[in-house]
């Protein structure tokens, strides 16, 4: 770091890297959790892969196949956007991370997983459609419909990540450049701010409001839609049968937005350290290895493609 003039000599600092305090202060669990993630990192790329694959299968060419496909590719590019620094800081004692690094990395993650909610929100609008209006669902959800939505979330979430990513890095820093974290993310870099943040967290809680409630009052608007055709289904198996294609989707958006309410609606919460490390878990690594367990395991189709996949692999 090199000093910079400031209104109190010293004080200001020039950040030229920072450092990760990592997952764990304990340095005997080091080894232990690298092998836990490095597990978790091999089934997330694994499963992921298996799900991009069985999806571009000819048979599989619904809209909800497309998305699953798009969400598959999210969730390996948003663990690898974490989990291997992570990785390697387990193993080594030069934890940091350059001040670019970690704007890119920061930049990376918002885009990712603010495309990936917004997608969510269009894969409700998909079930909205197949359930509510099935004999217009092929007209309406066509492939232009479908790659229109893909391109507007990722519109979306680019949209939020410079915004995000610009304002918190034209934030001074000063003092410690240790971040009691184990990826750059926004709570721990306002710690290290010069200034008052009570403003800028004013306006994390607007644009979580913005980017995560938004697409949920969507979803929910989606799924009370959904939720009144199945009760009007005469039969119970029909109820159930139309319900399981839905319950997966509605899964992994509980995990999301639980873990990303907690996380931005309280930027400076008093939680422990423990919870602050744990809460971020949820969506950049175990969220990712789930998605590919839960819809493979809850879709008859995707499991049928599976089967046949592996099949045709010990066959040769």
């Amino acid at each position: 770091m090199k000093a910079t003039e400031g209104p109190e000599p010293g004080n200001y600092t020039l950040m030229t890297e920072f450092v990760l305090s990592g997952l764990s202060n304990h340095p005997k669990l080091e080894h232990m959790l690298f092998g836990i993630f490095c597990l978790i990192y091999t089934i997330t790329i694994i499963g992921n892969l298996l799900i991009f694959m069985a999806t571009v299968h000819p048979t599989l060419h619904m809209p909800m196949y497309v998305f699953l496909r798009v969400l598959s590719f999210l969730d390996v590019s948003l663990a690898s956007t974490v989990v291997p620094k992570m990785l390697v800081n387990f193993l080594s004692e030069d934890r940091s991370i350059s001040y670019m690094g970690c704007a890119t990395q920061l930049y990376c993650l918002i885009f990712l997983a603010a495309t990936e909610w917004y997608l969510l929100a269009a894969m409700a609008y998909d079930r909205y459609m197949a359930i509510c209006n099935p004999l217009r669902y092929a007209i309406t959800m066509n492939s232009r419909v479908c790659l229109s939505l893909v391109l507007l979330s990722c519109f979306s979430g680019k949209v939020v990540s410079v915004v995000q990513t610009a304002w918190v890095f034209t934030l001074p820093f000063c003092g410690l450049k240790k971040l009691n974290y184990f990826f750059c993310d926004i709570p721990p870099l306002l710690t290290l701010s010069c200034t008052d943040t009570s403003s800028y967290e004013k306006q994390i809680i607007t644009a979580t409001v913005l980017v995560i409630f938004t697409p949920f009052f969507l979803i929910l608007v989606s799924y009370a839609c959904i939720i009144s055709s199945i009760l009007k289904i005469s039969s119970a198996e029909g109820r159930l049968k139309t319900f399981s294609t839905c319950s997966s989707h509605l899964i992994v958006v509980t995990l999301y937005c639980g873990s990303g309410t907690l996380i931005y609606l309280r930027p400076k919460a008093s939680y422990s350290q423990d919870t602050k490390k744990f809460l971020p878990l949820i969506y950049t690594t175990i969220t990712p290895m789930l998605n590919p367990l839960i819809y493979s395991l809850r879709n008859k189709d995707v499991k049928d493609i599976l089967t046949r996949m592996m099949a045709e692999l010990m066959n040769k």
